[in-house]
């Protein structure tokens, strides 16, 4: 088993994270969501109100849970993201690949309001910059996170 640092960007330290049902969906669903990509949380953190805080965490995998990910915005992406944002669950303890941001979700709205093609929607997309988010979807993922200190900016 390899061990990651992620990331989680908020305004308040996170040392116990928590699977939060707010009733909104993202892209992979209800979990706690943090990134491989430190300057993505930072971003995240910043787009809150308060304090910006980016929480640094050990990821121990674990082999025994059900995991999906995706390497890349694929159609199988897509669908996913729109299944969960359109608030479909699914049952995978983690699932992790590229993010739809603000303007990729735009384009994810286009696309399931029949404004835009599945081939559009690509071309669309293909410049944007890499992300990646993991989200840890079940108590038994919060497990394999151990909390290592924040940072505030």
């Amino acid at each position: 088993m390899d061990q990651i640092m992620v990331f989680h960007g908020s305004n308040v330290e996170v040392s116990k994270p928590k699977i939060l049902q707010n009733g909104f969906y993202k892209d992979f669903g209800y979990g706690f969501y943090c990134t491989k990509l430190e300057k993505q949380a930072k971003r995240w953190a910043l787009t809150r109100k308060g304090n910006s805080i980016v929480n640094k965490y050990s990821y121990n995998e674990n082999p025994n849970l059900k995991i999906k990910s995706f390497s890349d915005m694929t159609d199988e992406w897509l669908d996913f993201v729109v299944e969960c944002r359109r608030g479909t669950l699914h049952d995978y303890d983690i699932v992790e690949g590229p993010m739809a941001d603000d303007q990729i979700w735009n384009f994810v709205e286009g696309f399931i309001e029949g404004r835009i093609t599945r081939t559009a929607f690509w071309e669309l997309v293909k410049f944007n910059y890499p992300t990646h988010q993991i989200v840890f979807c079940t108590e038994e993922a919060l497990n394999t996170l151990e909390f290592e200190g924040s940072d505030s900016l």
